[in-house]
């Protein structure tokens, strides 16, 4: 193997913590072989990140914590619960229009 990629790779391998380490990236591989305690630490400890390569990754997190970041879940029930949390609520509006005169048209 040349030199140059020997050093790349350990570059990767210590740019990347292992579970086992103390961190909370997983390679794939280990991730697959230990999905159950991929999954357990997804809902105790937070965000797990898998990598491939050193490269691409996705993360798993707990269903709680997706909830949270799904839009849905902060849109209100009813359009009276959105008026209620509404920032302008409490405020006084002034709706009175003054009235227009009819304009003159030319024909």
């Amino acid at each position: 193997m040349p030199k140059a990629l020997k050093q790349s790779d350990r570059r990767v391998k210590r740019a990347i913590p292992t579970a086992a380490q103390g961190g909370h990236d997983w390679q794939l591989q280990t991730a697959k072989a230990k999905f159950s305690e991929l999954f357990r630490l997804a809902r105790t400890e937070g965000p797990q990140r898998v990598t491939r390569q050193g490269r691409e990754g996705v993360v798993m997190i707990s269903d709680e914590q997706y909830e949270r970041l799904v839009v849905k879940s902060h849109q209100p029930r009813s359009i009276v619960q959105f008026f209620r949390e509404s920032p302008l609520m409490g405020i006084d509006l002034d709706f009175e229009r003054i009235k227009d005169t009819r304009r003159d048209a030319e024909l």
